[in-house]
């Protein structure tokens, strides 16, 4: 352990190298492989098959019990039950929202729903978290219409601009930093808020929260005798724009909303991710977002669990926060807007190095605490390029390479073996399909009956759509983060 200590730059280097080794020696092992080792090849890829029917009854299941439990959560009385506490009038909550070139009637949109909160507004602080380096006319502009509208709905609404400093790489977590010791210094340090009653959020300025998301978090903050150790976490969905989307990137986005309603219901899966809450006691307790990353939501968890020794959990609020989805003026622009989010999703991987090495260097945490907790996440994104070049073109690529082995008991035996197994994930589909169309927006009346009665069929797009917005992004970031090609943070466009 001294020795990586000792070595922590170089140990860092070799962890960022890894992702990207380990993907792309598995995709290119189906091909290389298929030619000298076809057997290996065919018991890499049955077994993989295996894993991907687990993973997809998880999520199938997961997704049709994480509906009903946010069902059930949407008409649960949460402020009533919050009221049982005899303090829950103390508990304050801070919302970071985190803008940079977002127009107005996106942050308008964000505002009132905050403003439609079923909790009382004096209860709520919002945070409007500019950047100095957006066109001061304009940022100024924005900042006093909403002070204007909604400047006396709430507790207070404080407007920080951040001035990117030396070390420092422009982006949500350092611009949120800045933000949350200013609330801290405001509300705390001069006006004598107890931090112990303090929650903080993050929020982008495109999210919209269910009016109940607030008095649910007042609940379970106060319900937890270890409140200050927990991240809450709401259920992600891209619905703000689902009806203006081309097919392509809907059914992209549609697998990330009903992935996150499944892992709503597996809490030792989740970790804090895009919209999520937690104490500002603990935010300040290991010194806040780092400023020197660019995701920031799985950085915090594991900055806190590690500095907590492995006491950290998320729990999960089952009630819907509304996303926009990548899009543009154009369907062209649209795809290229959803080519590039993905990309900076899947530049998540850079987090893996400083888990990595953490994991390694923490003696204090339980073994199994910590392993479970990482490999989950390093599952998640050293295979996140590989899944759809094993499961999509898995079994055909001994055939086009080697074809004498396909005619082997072995490889017949692979390829009926895999088209059973592969057919067998239909089922989690059509939970999936199900559980979209229960939760998604209903339809406009712009949008024709028959077009919306067509929406199963783009699910055919499956295969194109995984290839550009999921295995091609991956792999783009993986290499970048191999060849110490860092990755400039870049706002998704919003219309």
């Amino acid at each position: 352990m001294k020795f990586l200590e000792k070595n922590r730059r170089l140990t860092i280097r070799f962890l960022e190298i890894l992702p990207g080794f380990v993907s792309w020696n598995l995709i290119l092992f189906l091909f290389w492989g298929s030619f000298f080792f076809p057997l290996a090849v065919a018991y890499f890829i049955l077994f993989y098959d295996i894993y991907w029917l687990y993973q997809s009854a998880v999520f199938g299941i997961g997704a049709v019990m994480g509906h009903y439990k946010m069902e059930a959560s949407k008409i649960t009385d949460w402020l009533g039950e919050a009221k049982g506490f005899g303090d829950w009038q103390k508990v304050h909550h801070i919302i970071v929202v985190v803008t940079y070139k977002e127009p107005l009637h996106i942050l308008r949109r964000t505002f009132q729903a905050i403003a439609q909160q079923d909790l009382p507004l004096k209860n709520i602080t919002v945070v409007l978290a500019t950047e100095a380096k957006e066109d001061a006319q304009e940022r100024e502009k924005k900042a006093i219409t909403l002070k204007k509208e909604f400047g006396s709905k709430f507790g207070n609404l404080l407007i920080t601009t951040h001035q990117l400093q030396p070390g420092e790489v422009a982006g949500k977590s350092s611009n949120e930093r800045w933000a949350a010791q200013e609330a801290k210094k405001y509300l705390v340090d001069q006006r004598g808020y107890d931090i112990d009653y303090l929650t903080i959020s993050s929020c982008d300025a495109d999210h919209v929260y269910h009016p109940k998301y607030f008095s649910a978090l007042t609940y379970h903050f106060l319900d937890n005798p270890k409140r200050y150790l927990r991240f809450w976490q709401p259920v992600v969905l891209f619905y703000n724009n689902f009806w203006q989307l081309p097919a392509l990137t809907r059914v992209s986005n549609t697998f990330s909303s009903i992935r996150h309603i499944a892992l709503s219901v597996h809490s030792y899966r989740v970790v804090s991710c895009a919209n999520y809450s937690t104490s500002l006691k603990l935010v300040d307790e290991v010194g806040y977002w780092d400023p020197d990353v660019i995701p920031e939501d799985y950085r915090i968890f594991f900055k806190a669990f590690f500095a907590k020794n492995g006491q950290v959990e998320v729990d999960p609020i089952a009630l819907p926060v509304l996303v926009d989805a990548a899009e543009s003026t154009s369907t062209w622009k649209t795809l290229i807007n959803q080519y590039e989010q993905y990309k900076r999703w899947a530049w998540g991987t850079v987090d893996d190095a400083y888990i990595i090495y953490r994991y390694l260097t923490s003696g204090k945490i339980s073994f199994w605490n910590k392993t479970v907790r990482v490999l989950h996440v390093l599952r998640d994104h050293f295979l996140w390029p590989v899944h759809w070049f094993v499961i999509t073109l898995g079994v055909n690529i001994p055939a086009i390479i080697n074809p004498q082995f396909t005619r082997s008991s072995m490889g017949y035996m692979m390829a009926n073996f895999s088209s059973v197994v592969l057919s067998l994930t239909l089922l989690s589909l059509a939970a999936a399909l199900w559980v979209n169309g229960k939760q998604r927006p209903k339809r406009p009346k712009e949008v024709s009956r028959l077009r919306a009665l067509l929406l199963p069929f783009e699910f055919f797009l499956m295969p194109i759509s995984g290839f550009f917005f999921s295995a091609l992004p991956g792999i783009d970031a993986h290499t970048r983060l191999m060849l110490g090609k860092y990755l400039e943070y870049r706002v998704t466009e919003k219309v």
